[in-house]
């Protein structure tokens, strides 16, 4: 079984994309940026920005059977050095009892407001089996 998961970004039908796709008990979540679907707006705090983009990742899991605790792994891609310790301290929280395995890389950014993308990779029942 393949289901494919959308959030309506723009991106998605341009870049020709799924923000989730999930096969059997695996959801891999694209690249996730900062953006505030509410308001429509990119906040211009890195941590706003990663709180936002992990709520977007959690609503996809959540649409494909599963959630943000059952993340498995988690890439990081910051836009600038400087910034690593807000991610830290925005993400830290959501993760830290979670704790798969993760990555960070610094990278340029597409858009000169995006300060952070994150990907996930879930597996349905991971949950259950942290400790």
């Amino acid at each position: 079984m393949v289901q494919r998961i959308s959030t309506g970004s723009p991106f998605e039908a341009t870049f020709g994309y799924s923000r989730a796709v999930r096969h059997e008990d695996t959801i891999y979540v694209s690249g996730t940026t900062g953006y505030d679907y509410a308001s429509m707006t990119m906040p211009e705090s890195v941590g706003e920005q990663a709180r936002n983009a992990l709520a977007t990742i959690d609503k996809a899991l959540q649409e494909a059977g599963s959630s943000i605790k059952d993340t498995v792994r988690v890439v990081y891609y910051v836009g600038d050095r400087a910034l690593v310790n807000d991610v830290v301290a925005a993400v830290g929280p959501v993760f830290k009892d979670i704790r798969p395995a993760a990555s960070m890389l610094i990278v340029q950014m597409i858009e000169p407001g995006m300060k952070i993308e994150i990907e996930v990779t879930a597996r349905i029942g991971a949950a259950s089996s942290h400790s």
